[in-house]
């Protein structure tokens, strides 16, 4: 089992920045590619951004490359996501979730690819 505590959220005018962290505890850590997700009211959730086990690998939506980028630190057991340049389109619900991995070079943007979820955090983006 893995607990994830998601964390940062907040209201932020258009153009400004957050950072989202996103705290595991239980089973090993740095056996899991973790991803963020975002659902705004009345749509689906979708993927933003994913990074594999080691942190090697990272992959972003089109919405959000070049002004997200994600990280984790394993020795800390958290993943993180600085936000920059947020639009009033960024506002939602974000989580962070957690993919068993055996391959330590993988992300993944399927979200029924992921077996632990956080209660996410709120994201309100002004204009």
């Amino acid at each position: 089992q893995v607990q994830l505590v998601e964390s940062g959220g907040g209201l932020v005018q258009a153009g400004g920045s957050l950072r989202l962290s996103c705290a595991a505890s239980g089973r090993t850590f740095s056996a899991y590619a973790m991803g963020w997700f975002r659902q705004a009211p009345g749509q689906e959730r979708e993927f933003v951004a994913g990074i594999s086990r080691s942190g090697g690998t990272t992959g972003y939506a089109d919405s959000v490359k070049g002004r997200f980028s994600i990280s984790r630190d394993n020795a800390k057991n958290s993943v993180y996501l600085q936000m920059n340049s947020l639009k009033p389109e960024d506002t939602a619900a974000y989580y962070c979730a957690a993919a068993y991995s055996p391959s330590g070079s993988r992300y993944y943007t399927l979200g029924n690819t992921y077996d632990y979820w956080g209660q996410g955090t709120q994201v309100t983006v002004s204009s």
